[in-house]
């Protein structure tokens, strides 16, 4: 108040009650990757970091679903490890591989989406008519510096690039997260993650491991195997989606002519009588179906062509479903992401992100067992990768809730970094309100009761551990206490906070023991 030199009555009001804390969104991802556009209203979005709230905003900004293409091909003498028999035919083996470049973000946002997920940041780099690059990819961190509400970082199509590019990609994650903003975390995917350890290739979490390096582990986590999901559905695969369409056609004929053998050289008088002329007419008109495969065809036509073709002939419903099948193995890191954001919604940050069933997932690639969890769990690197496990009755289970950084007894436990993350953005956004206030003892108190009211209403909603407020928290300011006579000169002003965060049951021992007969 100024000072009073006009005789009369003056109103003074003060503020009773501290500044409060508004707790910081905890569950917001945000994903770097190649969409079909990037574009609001005519302005592009390529290279912006953009907020969406759901799939059908994902569509109206960023596009569909790309048009993956698969070619079909005898399996040689040596066959690839790496690609699968998906059928036979007269004696020899077929396989079928991608033909195009794979980008699996659309699907990524679906599962993201179907495990939970919420309110997200998507960046498009490029559109797919690209190739996936990891300097591409890299480049797209940069725009989410400027954006202080994403909480956690996902490429997804990293695992795309080659084992190398991919690690280099993931480390300039590590470096955004731990390095540069310290205010979210990365969810990485093992490169080939699909594959057991003990495939021909190689280890790939060995390979992971020895290549990531040991920096800012602490902001990250990584789940391990892939998944084999039903995000892409029957009716999004057809012909359309084979490069090779002669030789689909060809092995389709074949079949149609394996199954009609018993008419192969009957003369036109048995061709002409009851059955044989009811199953010839029968070969005939699915040959004509199949021969339409080679013409241009409108888009009501291929989807009713796609039908028949489903109905009339096994090998047909063979090749889609492989198509498919391929199609739906995906990198688990946006599913847990989605995780996250449900975990957090329904019981809080601090509540590991484990023992709970993954969504639209048919089974993981890989099977573990516990003694092979032992070695993903906990190794002398400290970098434990969580597993992903099917268990009988209880469907597909998040396993694991450890940061890579295992062997740290502060920041092992993922619940644990992002609820110091959280507190850690709350106080500090809060405490900006008191930048350039007098550095003396009624701000002191007044910081010191904003943030102790703060820890209060994260320890009754269980998130500090003890059992009295005394027990979860504690918050020191004031001279002799955290600052000195110099810190004040300097314009300094310290705050020592130290909270005791839970942390999960993860290893959980019951004793029995036999005792005497008593009666």
């Amino acid at each position: 108040m100024g000072v009073m030199k006009t005789p009369g009555v003056y109103i003074v009001e003060k503020n009773a009650f501290p500044n409060s804390v508004v707790e910081v969104a905890t569950a917001v991802p945000a994903f770097i990757g190649y969409t079909e556009k990037a574009d609001n209203g005519g302005k592009s979005l390529k290279n912006q970091a953009w907020r969406i709230t759901s799939m059908s905003e994902f569509r109206q900004y960023f596009g569909g679903e790309p048009q993956h293409q698969f070619e079909i091909a005898a399996v040689g003498e040596e066959p690839d490890p790496n690609v699968r028999e998906a059928f036979s035919q007269g004696g020899t083996a077929y396989q079928i591989t991608q033909s195009n470049t794979r980008y699996h973000l659309y699907y990524s946002m679906l599962f993201f989406f179907q495990n939970g997920g919420g309110p997200c940041y998507i960046v498009s780099v490029g559109s797919y008519s690209d190739d996936i690059d990891a300097g591409v990819l890299k480049a797209g961190i940069a725009p989410l510096i400027k954006e202080a509400e994403p909480t956690m970082l996902l490429i997804p199509e990293a695992t795309q690039l080659e084992e190398d590019d991919c690690i280099n990609v993931e480390q300039a994650m590590l470096g955004h997260c731990g390095g540069k903003m310290k205010s979210r975390i990365a969810i990485l995917d093992v490169w080939n993650g699909y594959k057991d350890r003990q495939h021909p290739d190689g280890d790939c979490i060995e390979s992971f491991r020895s290549k990531l390096g040991t920096n800012y582990l602490d902001y990250s986590t990584a789940y391990y195997p892939w998944l084999n999901t039903s995000i892409v559905q029957d009716s999004d695969v057809s012909f359309r989606n084979v490069s090779n369409l002669d030789k689909l056609v060809e092995l389709l004929n074949a079949e149609v002519a394996s199954m009609f053998i018993d008419l192969e050289g009957l003369s036109e008088e048995e061709l002409s009588s009851g059955g044989n002329k009811l199953r010839a007419t029968h070969k005939q008109a699915m040959l004509d179906e199949i021969a339409k495969l080679s013409g241009d065809l409108s888009g009501g036509e291929g989807v009713l062509l796609h039908k028949i073709l489903s109905n009339i002939s096994p090998l047909y419903q063979t090749v889609m479903a492989d198509i498919k099948f391929q199609q739906n193995i995906l990198p688990p890191s946006t599913a847990m992401a989605g995780i996250y954001t449900m975990v957090d919604n329904s019981r809080g940050v601090w509540k590991a992100p484990a023992n709970v069933s993954v969504n639209a997932v048919v089974s993981p690639t890989v099977n573990i067992s516990d003694d092979e969890q032992e070695d993903l769990n906990v190794t002398t690197q400290g970098k434990s990768i969580n597993a992903i496990r099917p268990f009988i009755g209880e469907g597909t289970l998040v396993w694991g809730a450890r940061t890579l950084d295992g062997n740290s007894l502060d920041w092992r436990y993922v619940n644990v970094r992002r609820t110091m993350i959280m507190l850690e953005q709350s106080v500090k956004l809060a405490s900006k309100a008191y930048v350039f206030e007098p550095n003396v003892a009624n701000t002191w108190v007044s910081m010191e009761s904003m943030i102790s009211n703060f820890l209060y209403g994260i320890w009754k909603r269980g998130g500090l551990a003890g059992s009295s407020p005394a027990e979860a928290y504690s918050v020191s300011v004031g001279l002799g206490k955290t600052m000195t006579a110099n810190d004040i000169l300097e314009g300094i002003l310290r705050i020592t906070v130290l909270v005791a965060i839970v942390r999960p049951a993860e290893f959980i021992e019951i004793t029995f023991q036999q005792k005497m007969q008593e009666s």
